[in-house]
């Protein structure tokens, strides 16, 4: 019986299947789309391009706009700058230390790449992936996950045009950049492990107009400056170039800080607090005691409250003030039998957290804030001992407490952002022992945010807590230590305080 024509006998040997097949189309199709690139004729780009890929060279450009961003004295930006140079930092070996050993692919043939693009000798390292492209992709994502648009597009604009400069320049093939930026961003996104991006602003979900309350030239608007703050004399001059009909009270160091508030928001229409956290703090006492609302302008170290707000800048606060915008943010308060209640805006801390705070305050004047803080940090982690205290009726040893005027979204014992102003909640977080404190390791939680890993670590969320020392508690409200008696309850004011807050503000829905 004769063969059938149309089937193989059944004794013929079966023809291999290539298991590369599909590598095989992909790699042809990346050398279609490099050729496709290598003969478009982009007017213009052919001496753009080669020169923005070779500033790309080693992260130049894109640590020279960190620099720049770090420069800005914008918290935002600085956090941009920093989150898209960690992301660098782990993209870049994650490319050229292992992808391109593990494929070890060649560079194109630049037969078809006209002269005029490759201006520099051409590297000779394996192609795939782009390191270049990794970079760009991981700086870029890195700042957009915590500048504002208006930063984040040109950069990534700018990011773009370097991958595509990696082809059209003969660098790489197409599939090379695509997996390189793949690196990139994921090296940018994989840094929310360990630091959590936070929010741009708080949101506040109550909102009102008060258009009769302010003005163009600031009538009615008295403003306390602490001059001790980091750009005290700054902020004066600010004040008094863009709201000339304003009151400016300058507030020295042996002024009664508390006195000079309290009289300014008696006869003002507007209560304006320029320094850090303490000073605002004190303000909105003056503030809430007089019915005023308050303003607050930055020029402290950290300045928490109005970075939550919105507020990074004097500039902000100026726009905030003109713009006219009032909202309400919770209080949290601290009361005792017999004596006046305490407010606290960001958070109360005792225990170890104290410690560093009185440590550091002794030591700033000589050495500044900062150095002072780091060594009051580490002398605080080699001898502070716990301190007996009952929470909420049960005995505890509490090595380092903290009390958030709100739940906060980030790790550890002194969390840094919030998602909301008005929660009506405590975040409380202890760390407890009942034995010997493990200080190495709590030194390294603290440092990587990762308190949460711990034994003995405690976190909840209450509307009050109560506190029992026989011999008294040392509280840090907003940075400012107290001592108090031997019962302390700590809770909350919903929405008692009226500040003003940017136009872009964080405006949400109402809490639950």
């Amino acid at each position: 019986m004769p063969a059938d024509p149309g089937r193989a006998p059944l004794d013929a040997p079966a023809r291999p299947r290539s298991r590369h097949r599909p590598l095989h189309r992909l790699g042809a199709l990346d050398r279609r789309a490099f050729d496709a690139v290598a003969a478009a004729h982009l007017p213009g780009l052919e001496y753009v391009l080669p020169r923005l890929s070779r500033t790309a060279d080693h992260g130049v450009l894109w640590f020279g706009i960190a620099a720049l961003l770090g420069a800005s004295r914008r918290p935002r930006l600085r956090r941009a700058a920093l989150r898209g140079s960690i992301a660098i930092a782990v993209a870049s070996p994650a490319v050229n230390l292992i992808g391109k050993h593990a494929f070890r692919r060649r560079r194109p043939i630049v037969d078809l790449v006209p002269p005029v693009r490759i201006r520099w000798k051409l590297p000779t390292s394996h192609a795939f992936p782009s390191g270049h492209s990794a970079s760009a992709a991981g700086f870029a994502t890195g700042v957009a996950m915590e500048a504002s648009p208006a930063v984040a597009a040109p950069i990534a604009t700018a990011a773009a045009a370097v991958a595509f400069a990696r082809i059209y320049t003969g660098a790489h093939y197409p599939g090379d950049v695509l997996a390189g930026l793949g690196i990139g961003a994921g090296a940018a996104l994989g840094t929310r492990l360990v630091w959590p991006a936070r929010p741009p602003v708080a949101a506040t979900a109550w909102r009102t107009d008060v258009p009769t309350l302010v003005n163009e030239h600031g009538e009615g608007l008295v403003a306390v400056v602490n001059t001790a703050a980091a750009d005290g004399d700054l902020v004066s001059a600010t004040l008094l170039r863009e709201l000339p009909a304003a009151e400016i009270v300058e507030a020295g160091p042996d002024d009664d800080l508390g006195k000079l508030l309290d009289d300014a928001a008696s006869r003002a229409r507007v209560l304006a607090v320029a320094g850090g956290d303490g000073t605002v703090n004190a303000g909105a006492q003056a503030a809430l005691r007089h019915g005023v609302p308050l303003l607050t302008v930055p020029c402290g170290t950290l300045d928490h409250f109005s970075r939550a707000l919105g507020v990074e800048h004097p500039d902000d606060a100026v726009a905030a003030y003109r713009a006219g915008h009032l909202t309400r943010v919770d209080v949290g308060v601290v009361r005792e039998p017999g004596r006046e209640e305490r407010i606290f805006l960001n958070t109360a801390g005792f225990g170890a957290y104290t410690e560093v705070v009185d440590r550091r305050e002794r030591m700033e004047g000589r050495l500044g804030k900062w150095p002072a803080l780091a060594i009051a940090t580490v002398r605080t982690l080699r001898r502070a001992e716990p301190v007996e205290v009952v929470v909420d009726g049960r005995p505890r040893r509490v090595w380092m407490g903290f009390v958030g005027n709100g739940v906060y979204g980030s790790r550890g014992p002194t969390p840094t952002w919030r998602k909301r102003l008005d929660d009506g909640r405590l975040d409380v977080r202890l760390v407890c022992t009942a034995g010997r404190v493990p200080r190495v390791r709590t030194l390294a939680a603290v440092l990587l945010g990762h308190l949460h890993l711990m034994p003995g670590y405690r976190r909840w969320n209450a509307t009050a807590l109560t506190l029992a020392a026989p011999g008294g508690l040392r509280l840090a409200l907003d940075g400012e230590t107290c001592t108090t008696g031997p019962l302390v309850e700590i809770g909350e004011r919903p929405s008692a305080l009226a500040v003003f807050r940017p136009a872009h503000g964080g405006w949400g829905s109402p809490r639950r």
